[in-house]
């Protein structure tokens, strides 16, 4: 089955970056070795869903995130309206049918958008930086999910099920799924994306054949931001740079603020450093106030790449290894301050608390904690507290 001819390049209206993964997915296409299964992997931002919505685009022969030149076999005008084409997304039991729908709408209208439960809670309040647990639940799978693999295709080539964070499935789903990938009906295609290949069955890895998407370089996320979202290349460049990587994530973020919260990191630090509470309290409480679970996520990149870049000038001197160059005098400043800062453990303790973020610990606390830290790693000393006994930093917390 030659899904691609040599002149289409695979999601070339919409896809960022990837180049080696769509020259992999490509040669596939224009073979005859479909998989009946398919497991996308990569980091946060990296264009997994959209990767897979473009997959089985292609499959059924629908124009619209790949330019198919004159070959289409759908009159569909994209995934979203095709009948054999089916798309979940991890689900709270608290939320039902109409709010996933709603979601599903979103990737239609921008394959980008971000519609995790986890990172966007609320669609009507973009402010909101509580987040709900997702995952897929053995009801939601056998009523949601199941139903539609034994219908057979009413128009295209495959009955695409395109399954995204399905490493958030639960135990007793993933056993039940395992059976449906291990015995799968013959037009049956499964498009699946993971984040923590750790969390997954390894029986349900080893039926897949795996795609692994990598990491979006700076270059690659500026040109998407100008390309796709109209931003000006100084902007984009400037988002890419506390993106980490993440294209999805950078397009929410509120440039002005974003730029005013890296100019707040270098007063953090200082303020760390003189253990200064009555600036660090409104400091971090503004953040908290300000910033949604992006824009914090976001803050402890720009964070983390600032130190990066102390750390790499320090060592070298040489300005055009570090990021932030308009920040040279400050990043001078710091490194003749710092001579005993332990920059490699400060750089951990930031990528260690990211994480506590979904866990829906209050920022405040995550930042207070870290400016203790910081006091003592700045001045090349183990910090107050070690890691072995984290509760201490806790407000109540008393030794008698």
């Amino acid at each position: 089955m030659n899904i691609l001819n040599e002149q289409i390049n695979l999601g070339n209206r919409r896809i960022v970056g990837q180049s080696h993964a769509l020259d992999q997915v490509e040669k596939i296409f224009r073979s005859d070795r479909l998989s009946h299964a398919y497991l996308i992997t990569g980091p946060d931002g990296s264009g997994k869903t959209p990767f897979a919505l473009a997959m089985a685009e292609a499959i059924n022969g629908i124009d619209h995130l790949t330019d198919l030149k004159g070959t289409a076999k759908s009159k569909k005008s994209s995934w979203y309206t095709h009948p054999d084409i089916h798309v979940f997304i991890p689900l709270p039991t608290s939320s039902g049918t109409n709010e996933l729908k709603e979601r599903i709408k979103l990737l239609a209208e921008d394959p980008y958008k971000i519609v995790d439960f986890t990172l966007r809670p609320d669609l009507n309040n973009d402010s909101s930086s509580k987040n709900k647990r997702a995952f897929y639940y053995i009801d939601y799978y056998r009523d949601e999910i199941r139903p539609k693999t034994v219908l057979k295709p009413n128009e295209g080539r495959r009955t695409v099920m395109v399954i995204t964070g399905i490493d958030t499935m639960r135990k007793e789903a993933a056993n039940a799924f395992l059976k449906l990938l291990e015995e799968p009906a013959g037009n049956v295609m499964f498009i699946l994306t993971a984040d923590k290949t750790d969390q997954l069955l390894p029986t349900i890895m080893s039926r897949c054949q795996q795609i692994r998407l990598a990491p979006l370089s700076r270059e690659e996320i500026s040109d998407g931001l100008q390309r796709f979202d109209g931003f000006e290349k100084k902007d984009a460049d400037f988002l890419a740079r506390i993106s980490d990587g993440n294209y999805a994530l950078c397009r929410y973020l509120d440039l002005k603020e974003m730029q005013k919260s890296r100019a707040e990191t270098v007063d953090f630090l200082r303020y760390s450093y003189t253990q200064d509470a009555p600036e660090l309290v409104p400091l971090i409480e503004g953040w908290q106030s300000r910033l949604n679970l992006e824009g914090q996520i976001a803050l402890s990149n720009t964070l983390e790449q600032l130190l990066r870049d102390i750390m790499i000038y320090r060592e070298t001197q040489n300005r055009d290894l570090i990021i932030n160059v308009d920040q040279l005098d400050v990043i001078k400043k710091f490194c003749k301050s710092l001579g005993d800062a332990r920059l490699e453990e400060m750089i951990e303790e930031i990528q260690n608390l990211k994480q506590l973020f979904y866990n829906n610990v209050q920022f405040k606390l995550i930042f207070t904690a870290l400016a203790f830290r910081f006091g003592n790693l700045m001045r090349g000393t183990e910090p107050d507290i070690p890691n072995s006994k984290p509760w201490q930093h806790l407000p109540a917390y008393s030794e008698s």
